[in-house]
This record gives C-alpha cells, sequence and structure tokens, in this order.
C-alpha cells in the first residue's frame, strides 16, 4: 500500500521561503524511481491545480503562477519530493498535497498525501 506524508507547512510572511516534503512509503525503489510524482493545491473555495511536476526521466512541469518561484526537486533514495518555495505570495495560500501516478499519469492521480496547509500573508 503506496503512502505519501507531506510535511513543511506553515505560516509565512509574503516574500518568505517554505520547503514542503512528503516522504513515500510503500514503493519499491524502481517503482518509485519510474513515478511521475507532483505537488497541488487547493485554496478555500477554489478547484484543486496542479503546481508542478516530475517525470521519470526527471523532467519537471511548473504552473504560471509559479514558475521562478518554487523548484521541485525527489530524491529516488529517500523515496522524498520536495517542494521549495521561495518568495511566497498571499496567494500562494492553500492546501498542498503530494500526489503519484505511474507515467504518464492518469487524468486523476493514483496516490494522495493527506495535506499540508500553507499560509502567506500580506
Amino acid at each position: 500500500q503506496v503512502r505519501l506524508v507531506e510535511s513543511g507547512g506553515g505560516s509565512e510572511q509574503a516574500g518568505g521561503s517554505l520547503r514542503l516534503s512528503c516522504a513515500a512509503s510503500g514503493y519499491a525503489y524502481s517503482a518509485y524511481s519510474s513515478a511521475c510524482m507532483g505537488w497541488f493545491r487547493q485554496a478555500p473555495g477554489k478547484e484543486r491545480e496542479e503546481v508542478a511536476t516530475i517525470n521519470s526521466a526527471g523532467s519537471t512541469s511548473y504552473a504560471d503562477s509559479v514558475r521562478g518561484r518554487f523548484t521541485l526537486a525527489k530524491d529516488n533514495a529517500k523515496l522524498t519530493l520536495y517542494l521549495q518555495m521561495n518568495s511566497l505570495k498571499p496567494e500562494d495560500t492553500a492546501m498542498y498535497y503530494c500526489a503519484a501516478d505511474r507515467c504518464p499519469p492518469r487524468t486523476v492521480w493514483n496516490f494522495w498525501g493527506q495535506g499540508t496547509q500553507v499560509t502567506v500573508s500580506s
């Protein structure tokens, strides 16, 4: 059973930084290495949106709203996904979710964490 556990959320002022982590368990190393991983977020009253994803080749993709400010990294040896968030803005406030799936991912990704809250104040 694959399990994803996010951590690192919290409250930060605009312009600050946070680093989110997503620790996976129940994954064989080879399966994790070949998995697509991603971060999604959902603000109150809004649809869930894709923030950043990484495929099995290590290629990353970012939403326009975070490109240049957020950096995604995947450590296959530690089965951990990271999201470094710099120059935070109040509009980054949301619940952030880690997700995993085969590559290419399904329309709705297969595995999800419980989420970690990020709150950015102006």
